[in-house]
């Protein structure tokens, strides 16, 4: 199977000015500036098939808005090569702009100050759709979104929720192969997050459109990406499944007891995350999880005994504040 992104040493460099603060240090930079070099992607390589919903992970900074953007032909790389369904990104060809889509939670490509349907057909219009397709794109998004109430409104009277499910909507009327979602779901409420999330699961089941998306929301990753690549000043640090990612970064276990008399003091066991009660859950070393768990239920009155891997959210922010070697 031929892979639908493809992507080999990737990099992208920025120069950007430096100078100290102070009057006197602004007026020296004007006839001698002082630069430095920022490596926003390094040498990133990547391979995504048809059908693959990934997560692109990262804190703030990592290099994953970058990597979109080259990978959606809005930027030029510094070095490196990428194929996006055949097609170098950043020539802008109309056949590939035709079958991909970008999202970005902190942007919008709704006019202002018109009705969402007419923004909808000015999509119509830049995408060659005929009359015929874009009505029942129209009809099949407006079921999938609930957008019914919401078409003939101005874009400046919705609120952010409603706006951002009619920015997905106008992002999917051309039917893209490759959705690039970038913090789809900042700054919506949980309700809406759940819903956008299973819109998503449910086009890529009815289409097959590989989806590469970022997001903050732990909660987005695990319903939706069964892969995940974790990307850190630039360059990849992890690129496999979720679960695996677990193992790998994480050299601790989680364990949840209900016990029958009380807690008492159990930190001889591990770190006590907390007590609610009789229930109380600790923190220990992986390595140390059968020897743990057989104390426990010898000294105590154990009614139920739960290990579990860490959050996943706890084992991401590790790996991003380099606690674990």
């Amino acid at each position: 199977m031929s892979p639908v992104i493809e992507l080999e040493r990737l990099s992208k460099s920025y120069v950007v000015p430096v100078r100290e603060a102070g009057v006197r240090a602004g007026l020296i930079s004007i006839v001698k500036r002082k630069t430095r070099q920022v490596d926003a992607v390094k040498d990133v390589s990547l391979r995504i098939d048809p059908g693959e919903i990934v997560g692109f992970l990262g804190p703030n900074g990592a290099g994953k808005t970058t990597t979109l953007k080259m990978l959606s032909g809005l930027l030029h790389p510094t070095a490196g090569e990428a194929r996006v369904l055949g097609h170098q990104p950043w020539r802008r060809e109309n056949e590939l702009l035709r079958q991909i889509t970008l999202v970005m939670g902190q942007r919008n490509q709704l006019i202002w100050d018109i009705p969402v349907i007419d923004s909808f057909d000015r999509n119509r219009v830049i995408y060659r759709l005929s009359r015929a397709e874009y009505q029942t794109r129209v009809e099949e998004l407006t079921e999938l979104l609930d957008l019914s109430q919401l078409l003939t409104k101005p874009v400046r009277n919705l609120s952010l929720g409603e706006r951002m499910k009619c920015e997905v909507a106008a992002a999917l009327l051309h039917h893209p192969r490759i959705l690039f979602l970038d913090e789809p779901t900042l700054g919506l409420d949980v309700s809406m997050q759940r819903r956008l999330r299973s819109f998503v699961a449910q086009y890529n089941r009815q289409t097959g459109a590989a989806v590469l998306l970022t997001s903050h929301y732990m909660a987005d990753v695990e319903a939706l990406c069964p892969r995940v690549v974790v990307i850190h000043h630039g360059e990849i640090l992890f690129d496999g499944k979720l679960g695996e990612l677990v193992k790998k970064f994480s050299a601790l276990k989680t364990i949840v007891l209900e016990l029958e008399d009380g807690s008492g003091d159990l930190s001889r066991f591990g770190e006590v995350v907390s007590v609610d009660g009789s229930r109380v859950t600790l923190r220990i070393p992986k390595q140390e999880t059968a020897e743990i768990t057989g104390r426990l239920l010898r000294e105590l009155k154990v009614h139920d005994l739960t290990v579990a891997d860490p959050p996943i959210d706890e084992v991401i922010d590790q790996v991003f504040t380099g606690r674990l070697a």
